[in-house]
């Protein structure tokens, strides 16, 4: 496990992983992904209200990919939590993120008995996988429905040429978020939630390959790396 102080920040990893694709991906298959990711920058906000400090998050109980159970309400009630929306457990972006976030924001949050809650639309069964993978020690729960996803602002529907080439290699929209011919997910985000379940601090990335990093979320905590006091 990398530790926090040593570990590339997350844009670093990305690049390397978008300079492989660039290398390796047919041009038309990268245009397809690239355009995308221009157009949900573009349109950002556009269309719908994106969660924002002093919004209040539904009262929603989630399943987690171990058969428990995530309340929001029992996450804050001794104080504020880290919600974490990724996209689904193939994606090669989350791949990297949930690890990075594994090494260098859990350590400090679990000394400060802060709880994380990673958040996908994706079936219970299909999204096991992601934390088998990486061993990650904070819980994973599937949003069923998109129900909290849409309720925030952070949705997103494919474009038609996405649609089509997950379509060719055999996709079904069930398979990310159990809905039938929904080509729909959720914006990656980091969201700190306070009792009563006020977000504190939300940082929407409309492009999957440009997340938060840790030192942000710790400092919208009061943390520091390495302190381990509480911050309620």
């Amino acid at each position: 496990m990398t530790s926090s102080a040593s570990a590339a920040p997350l844009r670093t990893k990305f690049r390397e992983l978008e300079e492989e694709r660039e290398r390796t991906w047919e041009p038309a298959a990268l245009a397809v992904n690239v355009n995308q990711r221009t157009a949900l920058i573009r349109d950002h906000g556009k269309t719908a209200s994106v969660v924002k400090a002093g919004d209040v998050l539904p009262q929603l109980t989630l399943p987690a990919v171990d058969g428990s159970t995530v309340s929001l309400d029992d996450l804050v009630a001794k104080g504020p939590a880290v919600l974490v929306f990724f996209r689904f457990a193939g994606c090669p972006a989350c791949n990297i993120a949930l690890p990075h976030y594994r090494d260098t924001l859990w350590p400090e949050l679990k000394a400060s008995g802060i709880p994380l809650l990673a958040i996908s639309p994706q079936p219970t069964t299909l999204l096991s996988e992601i934390a088998t993978r990486h061993d990650l020690p904070f819980p994973i729960a599937t949003d069923t429905g998109l129900k909290l996803t849409r309720a925030l602002g952070l949705s997103y529907t494919f474009d038609e040429a996405s649609r089509q080439s997950a379509l060719a290699k055999g996709g079904k929209s069930e398979a990310l978020n159990g809905l039938e011919n929904t080509w729909e997910l959720p914006k990656p985000a980091v969201i700190v939630i306070g009792p009563g379940r006020v977000v504190r601090f939300a940082d929407v990335s409309p492009d999957w390959m440009d997340r938060t990093e840790s030192d942000r979320v710790l400092a919208a905590l009061g943390l520091e790396k390495g302190e381990a006091s509480h911050a309620a």
